[in-house]
């Protein structure tokens, strides 16, 4: 009867151990431009996030934040830690504690490889692939003491590579890395060519690690969540463009100029045509590839410039966090302050938005 008692002890104690390792999440927003694709330092980059932001987070109903860093922030060229950039760092996720946030740690950007670069060493060059393992046995040297239930890590962002395998084969490299010291870390791996729909199901991860979660990111229709971006071929758009329906409207498309017409006139036919239900035709596809594989699904990225109209942007929203929701995916909006994409920008919550995302 002793033994029998202790063994029940054993495993009731395992139970919940594992349950409060599990790394939980549902609607977060990414903290941008502060640890990731900012030239600031000191007071500047300091005063930007601060305990403030994450008490406000909090308070506006997410549950967790998805911290973009970039390797030339946090390490300089021979890959020493910048003490500044992970104080900070520590700084956030001490708030997050604070104020019962879990955080996804996601490194952005690697001097071996940006999202719109043309050359990306990451994928040709072992060099570079063994210091991209090097960078988060580092990053887990410094973050490993916090929970595995308040933070993930997210192993690069958006990796764009020719072949989806060149991907798989780097990634595993790099979880292989981290497991040596972190085995039960939850670890965020995201698709093949910006994190698209249709490439979660192109992921090979192992079959025995389950504490993987595979990551994608929407901002489709592309035309209406980056009407007027200034880095994309969306910058010179001479008309509103909507959400739903016809990205262009007949009378703004026939006012075109003939070389508009050549550029966005697909906006304007059936190809331009956006609703709920073709959404959730590229939203299903990338639950429906994890489901398959069976692994959680993150979208880690979505939300639109505000070049368009609010109404039309919060009908994209509702549509969005809806189609997520009927799908148990958990979500994390680009992004928190910014005055382009922003849900709340410098701090200032789009009120009717931010309700979508909270629930409230």
């Amino acid at each position: 009867m002793k033994q029998a008692i202790l063994l029940l002890t054993a495993l009731i104690c395992t139970a919940s151990c594992t349950s409060n390792e599990t790394f939980t999440i549902g609607k977060g927003v990414n903290i941008s431009h502060w640890l990731s694709q900012n030239d600031a330092r000191g007071e500047a980059r300091k005063g930007y996030f601060t305990r403030n932001d994450v008490k406000a987070i909090a308070e506006m109903g997410f549950d967790h934040i998805r911290i973009p860093i970039d390797e030339e922030q946090m390490f300089d060229a021979d890959l020493n830690p910048e003490p500044e950039a992970f104080a900070l760092l520590h700084d956030a996720l001490g708030w997050c504690g604070e104020f019962e946030l879990r955080a996804v740690v996601d490194l952005h950007i690697l001097r071996s490889h940006h999202f719109n670069a043309t050359e990306k060493p990451l994928f040709t060059d072992p060099t570079a692939q063994e210091r991209f393992c090097e960078c988060w046995r580092r990053i887990s040297a410094e973050l490993k003491k916090y929970p595995n239930s308040m933070v993930a890590y997210e192993l690069m962002n958006e990796p764009v590579a020719d072949d989806p395998e060149q991907w798989n084969d780097v990634v595993n490299k790099c979880l292989a890395a981290v497991r040596e010291k972190e085995p039960r870390r939850t670890i965020v791996i995201g698709s093949n060519r910006w994190q698209s729909f249709d490439m979660v199901e192109k992921l090979r991860v192992p079959d025995e690690d389950e504490n993987i979660i595979l990551s994608f990111h929407f901002y489709n229709p592309f035309m209406f969540t980056h009407c007027r971006a200034s880095w994309t071929d969306m910058k010179d758009i001479p008309c509103p463009v909507h959400y739903p329906g016809r990205l262009i409207a007949a009378e703004d498309y026939n006012a075109m100029s003939d070389e508009m017409k050549s550029r966005y006139g697909y906006g304007a036919g059936e190809s331009g045509y956006n609703d709920r239900a073709s959404l959730e035709k590229q939203i299903a596809r990338a639950a429906d590839a994890a489901a398959k594989m069976g692994r959680r699904i993150y979208l880690g990225e979505f939300g639109t410039l505000a070049t368009t109209a609010e109404k039309d942007r919060i009908r994209w929203f509702e549509d969005v966090v809806s189609l997520c929701n009927e799908r148990g995916i958990a979500y994390a909006a680009w992004d928190y302050k910014s005055l382009d994409f922003g849900v709340a920008p410098d701090g200032k919550p789009r009120q009717e938005i931010v309700g979508i995302l909270t629930h409230r």
